[in-house]
């Protein structure tokens, strides 16, 4: 397992435009000193589909050499060529990273066997543990039980972030193959582990990464009612993901509280003032922003 806590971590930017690495490493630094196991680095909040292979690398880089011995760090490799993700893959393999993300190939809609052939290509491009991201709401695609019950015959396949809410499905992962199951939408976290689930990918433990933290272990050593009042303490960072497409909360939350992560690149976009409004208020009723005078 690659932790409970998995932050998966958003991409700095500076004004105009480039990567601000002293930014990346001070939220690196926090994110884990805060709760997380490890920290996923050039996923979807990482704003990964407009990074260049080049950056991507660096992110990696400078992501071991801070907190590499102290978290995990997993590199989002994944893209829709197959060819192109396993030589990603290798690059990153040489840099020291703990592990490898890899999405089910968006845009193309390959079929259920072509997906079988994407992970084995890209697995066999490393000696590192994978895990499959599985994500339909963005990809259209969803990763068939039958197809995960494949994937998991791959010897370093270990793990199945699952971003979407079947049940059924999670209960698959965690009972009928020998994968870790991830959590891939934090408000779905509790419900996962009663599913069999190992932790969560994370994206609101950029700022609650204490409490998804003690919720996991409160609900491993039994204490149930404890967890889900953690669970119910979190509401107004579930609230938060809801307001627009991630990261532009997150990352507007991360600007609200001081951690100056930046703006976007193109095509995702500022939060315009009622969005942010509503940012700002989630991060009053979470105790984390002032609440602004009358």
């Amino acid at each position: 397992m690659l932790g409970s806590v998995l932050t998966a971590i958003v991409t700095p930017f500076r004004a105009d435009g480039a990567i601000d690495f002293e930014r990346f490493r001070e939220l690196a630094s926090f994110v884990v000193e805060s709760g997380s196991d490890g920290i996923v680095v050039c996923g979807t909040t990482g704003e990964s589909p407009t990074l260049t292979d080049a950056e991507k690398l660096d992110l990696f880089r400078v992501a071991v050499d801070e907190v590499g011995g102290r978290a995990a760090v997993i590199a989002g490799t994944g893209t829709y060529d197959t060819g192109h993700s396993a030589g990603l893959t290798r690059e990153a393999t040489v840099l020291g990273v703990d592990g490898i993300l890899v999405v089910t190939p968006y845009y193309n809609k390959p079929p259920q066997r072509a997906i079988v052939r994407h992970f084995e290509e890209i697995a066999g491009a490393t000696h590192l543990p994978v895990v499959a991201y599985n994500i339909p709401g963005r990809v259209v695609v969803n990763i068939e039980s039958a197809t995960i019950a494949r994937l998991a015959e791959i010897e370093n396949v270990v793990a199945v972030k699952q971003a979407f809410d079947d049940a059924d499905q999670a209960r698959f992962i965690a009972e009928e193959t020998r994968l870790d199951l991830y959590c891939g939408d934090d408000p779905n976290t509790l419900a996962f582990l009663e599913l069999g689930g190992v932790g969560v990918v994370s994206v609101t433990a950029h700022l609650w990464g204490a409490q998804i933290s003690e919720m996991i272990h409160r609900y491993r050593e039994g204490d149930i009612e404890g967890a889900r009042a953690l669970h119910e303490e979190q509401r107004p960072s579930y609230d938060l993901l809801q307001i627009q497409t991630n990261p532009i909360p997150i990352k507007a939350a991360l600007n609200l509280t001081g951690h100056e992560v930046g703006g976007h690149r193109l095509p995702m976009v500022e939060p315009d003032e009622n969005e942010l409004a509503q940012i700002r208020s989630c991060l009053e009723r979470a105790g984390l922003l002032a609440t602004a005078s009358a």
